[in-house]
């Protein structure tokens, strides 16, 4: 056994209990201690509870000058198996036991436990579909925010100190490790990367490559990797089958991908005991390492050149959203079939189940039976189609002066370059997007109120302020700039409710006055009545509506809003400022 000061609790339990936030803090002093020459110690930030947030920082050379494979754990608390893996893998690739001279040719940034409050609300039973160890900490924040739906919107202060770092050590490789929820199977762990089935075109044999050399050094070591992260496309029904989920970049695994970069979702079994899922994260560690060392400084260049072809994405086709059969209702925590788009039958090593209808819900309970091993012949929807393209503009967004602080502020959290503009134009020719529809979620997700969006671009006249911003297309950071600007992407700052007071109505008109200037208009504008009549015919909803008929006229009179459903950002096609951007 090592140095007690460089051993985790996990293993010094035999893997029955795993720590909290103090056992971070000793063993990353006691690592930078031990290899001094090896390893930082960074805090790289603070919780909205006040405690720091840390990483360790490897190699044996210049970290700026080597590939960086960075690994996250514990954005889930209950789900530590990243984090005493991390400690375990990283002692024996310090110690030289493995690898050899690994850290000469890779550096690895190991965050252990990013949600630390999440860490320190332990409990019995936070993970009761987990098997150990015997306590856990809880998904969330101490603001309830689970961080794995933050990475675009940003709201968490872990989460923006998470995004400074890799702003700052830009890894080409994140390992989000994490554990299963869901069914009872055979197989160990999933693995789902990318760019594989999203981002550039250019990185997804790349991708591909990464994900089929790590499954092939798991199954080396005697794992069932999975190359797919196994959502079923009913809750609780295996005969269902499986989705592949293309993730938006609310997830570490979508938001990658939009900055040019790898991520690999790690994803050991929940029913497998604590000590079998550690050392699966502790293999998938080493052996992600290993890949990033010998094939890293190629698909560093791979990475330049999608930086350099993302800034030329003015006017070209983006794909912004994916459908593959699968939503994500309000709770955020399962899937659900929409219908399927194509479909494999595939032969899955699961386990013989029942499924008989329960006296506690009155529907079809499953009941597993992990002693009897079977072959599940079920459909895997597996093809995945765009679901939604945007035209990039040709030269970025104009971010009007009103939210000029707020979205500035998100966009440089997301290292994206924007500038002041600095004169008043008036009668700029832009494109606006005018929502003909705005549905709000029923029900706040993370805090907010989501919104969809109905409407389109259009052509237009909009007078442009002095201090509003100007976010140009060009830059390296693009695809996800898009996916953050245009509305009805499914992150989108609009999506998560930034801009919702502007799909409501502020100004009204009493019954009565409304009714005088109809009758006015009717009287005064050629035509109006034979419309309104052909209206009353062919909408009955409309024609039951009498707040609707009263609106058909006050939407034709000078009072009425302009800016109702106006979205706040504009497209343009030009640059609107002269000098390079100096801001973001």
């Amino acid at each position: 056994m090592p140095d007690h000061e460089l051993t985790t609790i996990a293993e010094e339990s035999g893997f029955h209990r795993t720590g909290r936030t103090d056992e971070v803090t000793r063993l990353c002093k006691a690592f930078q201690a031990a290899w001094p020459g090896a390893v930082r110690s960074l805090e790289f930030g603070r919780s909205a509870e006040g405690r720091p947030m840390r990483a360790l920082l490897v190699s044996r050379a210049d970290p700026r000058q080597l590939p960086l494979l960075m690994l996250q754990g514990g954005i889930h608390p209950g789900e530590s198996d990243g984090k005493d893996a991390g400690f375990i893998a990283l002692r024996e690739l310090l110690s030289g036991s493995i690898a050899g001279e690994l850290l000469e040719r890779a550096a690895i940034l190991f965050v252990p436990a990013f949600n630390v409050d999440g860490h320190e609300r332990v409990g019995r039973w936070n993970r009761p579909n987990q098997n150990g160890p015997e306590e856990t900490g809880w998904r969330t924040t101490a603001q309830n925010l689970n961080l794995n739906r933050d990475y675009a919107k940003a709201d968490s202060p872990e989460m923006r100190a998470l995004l400074g770092l890799i702003r700052t050590w830009d890894p080409l490789v994140c390992a989000d490790l994490h554990v299963t929820d869901g069914a009872n199977f055979q197989p160990d762990v999933s693995l789902q990367a990318e760019p594989l089935n999203q981002g550039d075109q250019r990185l997804r044999s790349a991708g591909r490559e990464l994900r089929d050399a790590l499954i092939a050094k798991l199954a080396a070591h005697g794992s069932m990797p999975l190359p797919f992260y196994p959502d079923l496309a009913a809750i609780d029904d295996p005969a269902s089958g499986f989705l592949l989920t293309v993730y938006s970049p609310r997830f570490s695994t979508g938001y990658f991908p939009q900055r040019n970069r790898f991520t690999v979702l790690v994803e050991t079994h929940s029913w497998k005991d604590y000590a079998t899922r550690v050392r699966i994260t502790r293999d998938t560690v080493i052996a992600l390492a290993q890949l990033v060392a010998e094939h890293g400084a190629g698909w560093q260049e791979l990475t330049r050149q999608a930086d350099a072809a993302a800034a030329r994405l003015a006017g070209t086709e983006v794909v912004l959203d994916y459908s593959s059969g699968w939503r994500e209702p309000a709770s955020g925590e399962h899937g659900g079939p929409v219908g399927a788009s194509g479909t494999t039958l595939i032969d899955f090593p699961g386990y013989a189940y029942t499924r008989n209808v329960s006296t506690i819900s009155g529907e079809p309970v499953t009941v597993y039976d992990p002693t009897q091993p079977e072959i599940w012949h079920v459909p895997f929807r597996d093809q995945v189609s765009p679901a939604l393209a945007v035209r990039a503009p040709l030269g970025g967004y104009v971010v009007s002066c009103g939210w000029s602080a707020e979205i500035g502020a998100r966009l440089a959290i997301h290292g994206l370059h924007f500038e002041p503009v600095r004169t008043a134009s008036n009668g700029v020719r832009v494109e606006a997007f005018r929502a003909t529809q705005a549905s709000f979620a029923a029900a706040p997700f993370e805090g907010r109120t989501r919104v969809q969006l109905m409407g389109s671009w259009q052509r237009e006249s909009q007078d442009i302020a002095a201090g509003a911003l100007f976010v140009p297309i060009a830059q390296p950071g693009a695809r996800l700039l898009m996916h953050l600007l245009e509305p009805q992407a499914p992150d989108s700052f609009a999506a998560w409710g930034f801009f919702n007071a502007h799909f409501e109505q502020k100004e009204y008109m009493e019954p009565y006055v409304a009714e005088s200037i109809a009758r006015t208009l009717l009287a005064q504008t050629p035509g109006l009545q034979e419309e309104f009549d052909r209206k009353l015919k062919d909408d009955p909803i409309f024609a039951a509506n009498p707040h609707a008929r009263r609106e058909f006229f006050l939407r034709r009179h000078s009072s009425w809003d302009s800016q109702l459903n106006l979205y706040p950002v504009f497209r343009v096609d030009e640059l609107l400022v002269s000098s390079a951007v100096s801001r973001g």
